[in-house]
């Protein structure tokens, strides 16, 4: 009867846990509680029951590619997806694309930008690695180059086994001039089986560089 009791007390914490962050507000970002979610995009019952719904009638191919919406505008259906699944990768990506596009939103929406809907998703899903890279890519493209670290440094952190991040975060760090931040994730990389040789070409540019500055 402890055992069972105890079962109940945790899962009743993390149902108490779960209604509390679907409730929660980011700060200039409206609520994260939504009609239809939020569900985690990475959970196999909500991909398997709740995601269908949502990108059949929202996320559609020209949706995600930003060509035209399904059931109104291309941000609407971007909305709407985002709205039940915080961190869905994918359109994620292709909000981040919409903003680096210079597209406009309404100045009365109540998720008024691309930065608010990366907030919302990290709010929703502070341990989605995922959502930190890709974050830090559209941080990266619009210039706020040291916020885009902190996004990396984080995934880093969340998924320190990934060779994935590590290889991007080492492209991320060879950009921003840190060589050797650079080779000790691309070691990692590599190590690992990662196929691509485009950051170890990178560091081998960049150190033949070093050598002809050094030379006299």
């Amino acid at each position: 009867m402890m055992k069972l009791a105890a079962v109940v007390l945790v899962l009743a914490s993390l149902a108490f846990w779960v209604t509390q962050a679907a409730a929660q507000e980011v700060l200039g970002c409206g609520v994260l509680q939504n009609a239809y979610g939020p569900f985690d995009y990475r959970d196999p019952v909500s991909k398997r029951d709740s995601l269908p719904i949502v990108e059949v009638f929202h996320f559609t191919p020209d949706v995600e590619s930003l060509r035209h919406g399904r059931s109104g505008s291309v941000l609407g259906d971007l909305k709407y997806t985002l709205r039940a699944f915080p961190n869905h990768h994918r359109a994620l990506r292709s909000m981040a694309r919409y903003g680096l596009q210079g597209r406009h939103f309404p100045a009365e929406d109540e998720i008024p930008s691309v930065e608010c809907y990366f907030e919302r998703a990290v709010v929703f899903r502070p341990d989605d690695a995922a959502v930190r890279v890709i974050y830090a890519n559209y941080l990266f493209k619009t210039g706020a180059r040291e916020d885009a670290r902190k996004q990396y440094e984080a995934a880093l952190q969340l998924a320190p086994d990934s060779v994935e991040i590590n290889y991007v975060a080492g492209l991320f760090f060879l950009d921003m001039g840190d060589l050797e931040r650079a080779k000790n994730l691309a070691k990692f990389a590599y190590d690992s089986g990662y196929p691509l040789p485009g950051l170890k070409n990178k560091i081998a540019v960049a150190e033949a560089a070093d050598k002809r500055k050094a030379s006299p």
